[in-house]
């Protein structure tokens, strides 16, 4: 007999420990044979007694980190009955597996650097199959060191051992190494490199007050003591970065501290992805770390390095991330010396190269699950499976939205939405947003067969989307129905599971009327909408200056509603009078629904920030901040009010000037406000899928960030089905899944 079995495994299944584990398996039911990784993933030929055993344990076992999508077992003859059970050499170029997102140093792991083998005590590049970098240093496929950044070290016989031996937590760990052998760390000021101990030098210039650039695992943080707030007003005097929020490390101790945790919360900071994640403060640290917010980011240290320099220290960091505002993160030893010399006064440097810039990913826990705000290190490139009706869903690249711009590819039933490139306007994010482009095709052979972008032609993503696509078919998707069709997908809402509700609130798009939206009640699915309901229009002048200066808005919609007094009282110092003038005459003004906006407006009516804001959804966020403080107004709502298929805010003005008038505090408004905006929508949704016209309604759009709003729109949707975003982000982060899934939906209805 030499019949055995084929057996292709699809999935996760590399940089993840998965051939030892087939070996060990292997060897515990006496199978011959062997297991190789290939392109396409991990392929065995299986000879013995208990196959049926055998694969039933690959169907139902796998180690930590890995994902198995498919075990596909066929009929194999052997020209010769193996005798034992190897793991032999890779085959093949190209990728049709999944590549291993970046993993935070396991537990057994952090108990090496703190244990007594003195290669990897106190060695800031430990690692083994379970955790460790992936997805920053691989060069290529299939994931073999020879294909990271690591071929540049010769493991020693000590690694070697290790590497080779199926027992060994490290065999094929492809980034292993000691200290013998591996990269190495060093501080560094002025061009000099410290002969001291490096984490030692850097904990105590972290001490002193110092600015430190570290460099880690997909990039470069700018790091200072979070308790010292002349540090922080330091550092953000020299980034230029007055009010942003400031992320931060520390250990579960320093967490615990400082902030509000539950076991969801912990459960997620101890994710192998080892994400930010906003909590709530408790005990108080310096106010300048976020401005104006009840909630900071938290990161635990998810490298050796940083589980050395934070013990050494002995209390939190700020770390945030390397850049000269406005550009990509810093990933080399000498771009970091060049770009960021006048930022920090120091560097802890080391020699292993990162392949490509990925920021830390931002998340929170919800009442309704994980929301993901910034998807990226640790996360991708995790890929997404599609929803029942698209397995024959043709190769598909889409090139996202301008802001918080993303790619995303289709490829065998699954999609793969890639990482947080940044703000096309910056001229070196554009260049980020082109390598990407062509290090995914490459890494995942991925040939597309249409191209799809955002309506708006204007874009930097619309228009590099129409040079790439050439001949072939670019579908140019409207801005919302991207997102409605995102929140589908990320609840794998089937293609045909009927039209959904989508509720998409956000800054602005193009419309399909050639006006831009931002405040939408859309009823559709993958291939086509309609547009049911929308915030009344209003003016935003100045161009890009109504985006950035709050007070414009406001005056917009204060005239709107018969109080340009109160509009005078309030901005007394600004141009208001210009401004009426602009809009009366069509000057540099148009009309948007953006909810955004809205948003603005308000905050400015009660003094958030209305002169300028320094970011990008500042006002926004001081908005809920200060609602969050005042829970029980969410039960008394302001009266938004329709006037055929628009939704009107002149009632919702009056009312807050009234309330401020009669001195309800600020926070109240500003919880009444988003309950009213939740419900002036979620009331026609819920009329829709009553009908029978939505079997369900999506939340989509950047407003969805914010928890106050979406909790007040889950109460105002009780009953009805609703979905909402998990593994991609509600803002423009997640436009480009939806206009994929919206131009394979539509090439299939071709066919």
């Amino acid at each position: 007999m030499r019949d055995g079995l084929r057996i292709r495994i699809r999935g996760q299944v590399q940089g993840v420990g998965y051939r030892p584990f087939v070996w060990q398996l292997a060897s515990r039911l006496g199978i011959k044979g062997t297991v190789m990784n290939d392109p396409e993933g991990v392929l065995i030929h299986g000879f013995g007694n208990a196959l049926a055993a055998f694969v039933s344990a690959l169907e139902t076992e796998k180690p930590p980190l890995a994902r198995v999508d498919a075990v596909e077992p066929e009929p194999f003859v052997f020209s010769e009955p193996p005798t034992d059970f190897q793991i032999v050499k890779s085959e093949g170029q190209g990728a049709e597996t999944a590549v291993t997102p970046d993993a935070a140093t396991c537990e057994d792991c952090v108990a090496d650097i703190y244990g007594p083998d003195p290669r990897r005590s106190g060695y800031a590049f430990t690692n083994c199959t379970h955790c460790g970098p992936r997805f920053t240093i691989l060069k290529g496929v299939p994931y073999d060191r020879k294909m990271t950044s690591m071929a540049a070290f010769r493991m020693c016989d000590d690694c070697s051992r290790e590497y080779k031996d199926p027992a060994d937590r490290r065999f094929h760990a492809q980034p292993i190494a000691c200290s013998n052998c591996g990269p190495k760390v060093w501080g560094e000021a002025d061009g000099v490199p410290t002969d001291e101990d490096p984490i030692q030098w850097a904990a105590q210039r972290l001490l002193n007050g110092d600015i430190l650039a570290i460099k880690g695992l997909g990039g470069f943080h700018l790091a200072c003591d979070a308790t010292k707030p002349e540090a922080i007003a330091t550092l953000r005097r020299r980034k230029n970065r007055p009010a942003k929020p400031l992320a931060l490390m520390g250990r579960l101790a320093d967490v615990e501290r400082y902030a509000r945790t539950d076991p969801e919360s912990l459960d997620l900071l101890k994710d192998p992805a080892a994400p930010i994640v906003l909590l709530p403060m408790a005990e108080t640290l310096p106010e300048d770390l976020a401005p104006g917010q009840t909630k900071l980011g938290w990161m635990l240290p998810y490298t050796p390095l940083h589980h050395l320099l934070l013990d050494a220290v002995g209390r939190p960091l700020v770390m945030t991330s390397g850049n000269v505002s406005g550009e990509p993160q810093v990933i080399g030893n000498e771009e970091a010396k060049q770009k960021l010399g006048h930022l920090a006064d120091g560097f802890l440097l080391h020699d292993r190269d990162i392949e490509r810039r990925l920021d830390d990913s931002v998340e929170q826990v919800t009442k309704h699950g994980i929301m993901c705000l910034r998807r990226a290190r640790g996360r991708v490139p995790e890929t997404l499976p599609l929803p029942d009706g698209f397995e024959h869903a043709p190769q598909v690249l889409a090139f996202g939205a301008h802001l918080k711009s993303a790619i995303c590819l289709i490829k065998n039933g699954r999609a793969l939405l890639s990482h947080h490139l940044g703000d096309l306007d910056e001229a070196l994010t554009f260049d980020e947003f082109c390598k990407a482009d062509s290090d995914y095709a490459a890494l995942f052979d991925h040939q597309p067969e249409v191209f799809a972008c955002d309506l708006h032609s204007g874009y930097r993503s619309s228009q590099h989307a129409e040079s790439r696509a050439g001949e072939m078919p670019l579908i140019s998707v409207q801005h919302h129905h991207a997102h409605l069709a995102a929140c589908m997908a990320d609840n794998g809402w089937p293609l045909t599971g009927g039209a959904v509700a989508g509720i998409i609130l956000d800054g602005l798009g193009l419309g399909a009327d050639g006006s831009i939206w931002g405040g939408e009640l859309l009823l559709g699915d993958y291939n086509d909408f309609s547009r049911e309901f929308f915030l009344e229009p209003a003016p935003l002048v100045g161009g890009d200056a109504a985006q950035r200066q709050p007070w414009r808005n406001a005056v917009m919609r204060l005239d709107r509603a018969d109080l340009g007094t109160a509009a005078d009282r309030l901005f007394p110092d600004q141009p208001v009078a210009l401004i009426r003038q602009a809009a009366l005459a069509g000057i540099n003004s148009f009309a948007s629904s953006s909810a955004g906006r809205l948003f603005d407006a308000v905050a400015a009516v009660l003094g958030l920030c209305p002169e300028e804001q320094t970011f990008e959804g500042e006002a926004a966020m001081r908005l809920e901040a200060l609602a969050a403080s005042a829970p029980e107004d969410l039960d008394r709502p302001y009266e938004f009010r329709q006037s055929g298929d628009q939704i009107t805010t002149a009632s919702v003005f009056k009312a807050i000037v009234a309330d401020q008038d009669h001195g309800v505090p600020a926070a109240a408004i500003a919880a009444r406000f988003h309950a009213g905006l939740a419900h002036a929508f979620a009331a026609p949704a819920r009329s829709l899928v009553a009908s029978g016209r939505a079997r369900a309604v999506a939340l989509s759009g950047g407003c969805f960030q914010s928890v106050t709003l979406l909790n007040a729109c889950m109460k105002a949707l009780r009953g009805v089905p609703v979905l909402v975003h998990r593994t991609s982000p509600a803002n423009d982060g997640g436009v480009a899944l939806g206009q994929s899934l919206v131009a394979a939906a539509r090439v299939l209805s071709e066919r």
